[in-house]
């Protein structure tokens, strides 16, 4: 049976650079959340998990993504 011949090319390559970096960005500092909480850094309640990997991906996520479209569109301006 034929699919549409929609774009077959993986979602990762569609995303746009910046949000590429942003997510890796939020990946990382998720996965160095998950350490410290391993190390004992922040206290076993699932309150605490939530808001501390949810406080680090998101403000490193964010923070990516965010220089990420700056140099982008510095880079378009020059």
């Amino acid at each position: 049976m034929n699919t549409p011949t929609a774009d077959k090319s993986p979602r990762w390559k569609r995303l746009s650079l910046p949000l590429r970096i942003g997510l890796i960005a939020a990946a990382l500092a998720i996965a160095l959340t998950l350490i410290g909480i391993a190390r004992g850094n922040v206290p076993l309640n699932p309150l605490s998990i939530l808001l501390a990997l949810l406080i680090s991906g998101g403000t490193w996520g964010l923070v990516g993504w965010a220089v990420a479209t700056a140099a982008r569109d510095v880079e378009s301006d020059a």
